[in-house]
């Protein structure tokens, strides 16, 4: 396949990126993916963290009150991210490599621009499934 045909990650991310403060709870994460149906939220912390709807699935099954329980008790700090040019084959190794499902997109001042999820990648190349 020729370079003109191949996917990129501004292709298919999600924008705008969707965030949370560090002072949020699980149940309001909860609630912003619930009604911007997104499965991970970027936590503003420095360096950034992300939490899915794993960790807030996993944090509920352990009989943790979502009410209470901050998201940073929940979060994976100091994600990976990947930049819009990148093809999406090698998105989709890398989160075979790290085991995730959600990367942060980054423009060429590193400044967090959207998400690209393991679902954007099959949507748009099933041949990778």
């Amino acid at each position: 396949m020729d370079l003109e045909n191949r996917t990129y990650v501004e292709d298919v991310m999600s924008t705008p990126l969707e965030t949370i403060s560090k002072g949020s709870t699980v149940q309001e994460a909860a609630a912003v993916m619930s009604e911007k149906n997104f499965n991970a939220l970027v936590v503003t912390t420095y360096p950034p963290s992300i939490v899915t709807s794993s960790d807030v699935v996993d944090a509920v099954a352990m009989g943790a009150d979502p009410e209470a329980l901050p998201v940073t008790d929940v979060m994976t700090e100091s994600v990976e991210t990947v930049p819009t040019d990148l093809l999406i084959e090698e998105v989709a190794a890398m989160m075979t490599s790290f085991g995730i499902k959600h990367f942060p997109v980054v423009d060429d001042d590193d400044e967090y621009i959207g998400m690209i999820s393991s679902t954007d990648i099959t949507a748009h190349t099933p041949e990778l499934v």
